[in-house]
């Protein structure tokens, strides 16, 4: 990592980028793989499984038999966390459900806002060096609770072929049935265009390598929504004199193994705890098993002095992380004035990972600085709101006068007519 001590504000947008490859010919990479997908279908994902995952597609579909295999083949210990999970992301998604409040907002006219869940919706869950099974639950658990009809699952094969046994046993438990092997930009196409064998869907949620971004950005032009545009994962640790040096660093090593594309950040205004951490991140680095991810990923990263906290909360308000842990002194006071970011966590004792996986609140979340104007995903992200209104004959009365006016003013007399034919003659 390194260290950059005190340095200027006009310095801290170029000090902050994130790691990022050449993004016109990723496009093009990914706009040619997507227009295939859209064209050949299963043709194409089979075409881009051999070339990309180096492996032979012959069925997309995992069969009931794999599923089944897989259930049998995960260890009770690890089925039991997976409850705990499941149970704690359920209890605190079930209460994001808000009721509906009707609202006179005059006499005879009733308004308000109905939710409906997205029908259709596609889970895109990363397998390659780290299978992330637990966006499984981060994604089907709130999907369920919205009440989504059909949801179905990407993710790419292993060069056996074969789909992590974690990955089905979880999207097995969260009944997911419709699992397909397909990974990268082209699973993304699958779920967008639809295939012989892979459903269209309305709306791709999950997180993803460079390839997979651009994918859903480029999906999006076409009409299919996304959650958001979630790239590699980064971490900000924000730490005082108060924090545990070897804490703060296992958190920053926690987003570096994830891959070389992540990056963490560590800000405080205590020199000597920047420096126990650089030296506790290095003795714990080489006791990793993916430490060599981890170290090129520690390449992109920094560890920054300022001189206040109140300059710490202003950089990494200008960061915006996607994960941001506080290990301050009054961290719930310093989390008050935290406008950006994508899920915080305060104190010693509430490393990233517990967030990651069981303490209920959502793991997929905005990166790259779009937590300025991104939510993570929720309940919310699985439904619609549509507003509806009642007038009686006593509302339309009331309102008419103001509509009309407002229409003829635009020029729109159809508009106004619509409601004159509405109001009684003389």
């Amino acid at each position: 990592m390194q260290i950059v001590k005190h340095p200027k504000k006009t310095d801290w947008a170029k000090l902050l980028m994130r790691p990022s490859m050449d993004s016109s010919s990723l496009e093009a990479t990914v706009k040619n793989i997507l227009f295939e997908v859209k064209g050949n279908g299963d043709e194409a994902l089979k075409r881009f499984a051999t070339i990309f995952d180096k492996v032979t597609i012959d069925d997309l579909k995992v069969s009931d038999a794999e599923i089944q295999k897989a259930i049998a083949s995960v260890s009770k210990e690890l089925k039991e966390a997976i409850a705990v999970a499941k149970k704690n992301i359920g209890t605190f998604h079930s209460n994001q459900i808000a009721a509906v409040e009707k609202i006179e907002t005059m006499p005879g006219v009733v308004c308000w806002r109905k939710t409906t869940a997205i029908e259709k919706v596609g889970l895109y869950i990363p397998g390659g060096t780290a299978p992330l099974f637990s966006t499984i639950l981060m994604l089907a658990v709130p999907a369920q609770i919205a009440g989504c009809k059909e949801i179905i699952l990407c993710t790419p094969p292993a060069k056996d072929g074969t789909i992590n046994n974690a990955i089905l046993y979880t999207a097995h438990l969260c009944g997911i049935t419709k699992i397909y092997k397909a990974g990268g930009a082209q699973a993304i196409g699958a779920m967008a265009y639809g295939t012989e064998t892979i459903p269209q869907v309305y709306k791709i949620f999950g997180p993803g390598n460079q390839y997979v971004t651009a994918a859903k950005q480029l999906v999006q032009k076409d009409g299919v929504a996304i959650d958001m545009p979630a790239g590699p994962s980064e971490v900000c640790v924000m730490a005082d004199d108060t924090a545990n040096a070897a804490f703060v660093a296992s958190d920053l090593l926690s987003q570096a193994e994830h891959g070389v594309d992540s990056q963490v950040l560590l800000v405080s205004a205590s020199e000597q705890m920047i420096e126990a951490v650089m030296k506790e991140t290095q003795d714990q680095l080489n006791e990793l098993p993916r430490k060599e991810l981890a170290a090129k990923a520690l390449e992109n990263s920094k560890a920054i002095l300022v001189a206040t906290v109140d300059e710490m909360i202003e950089l990494v308000n200008e960061y915006a992380a996607e994960h941001l842990i506080i290990s301050c002194k009054d961290d719930e006071a310093i989390a008050e004035k935290i406008s950006n970011a994508g899920s915080i966590f305060l104190g010693n004792y509430s490393p990233e990972s517990a967030g990651d996986y069981a303490s209920g609140t959502n793991h997929t979340l905005p990166t790259n600085g779009y937590a300025r104007a991104c939510s993570g995903v929720s309940v919310d992200s699985f439904v619609k709101k549509i507003t509806v209104q009642k007038l009686s004959k006593e509302g339309l009365m009331n309102i008419g006068d103001a509509v009309i006016t407002m229409a003829e003013a635009e020029g729109l007399e159809a508009h106004a007519k619509a409601i004159k034919m509405r109001q009684p003659h003389p």
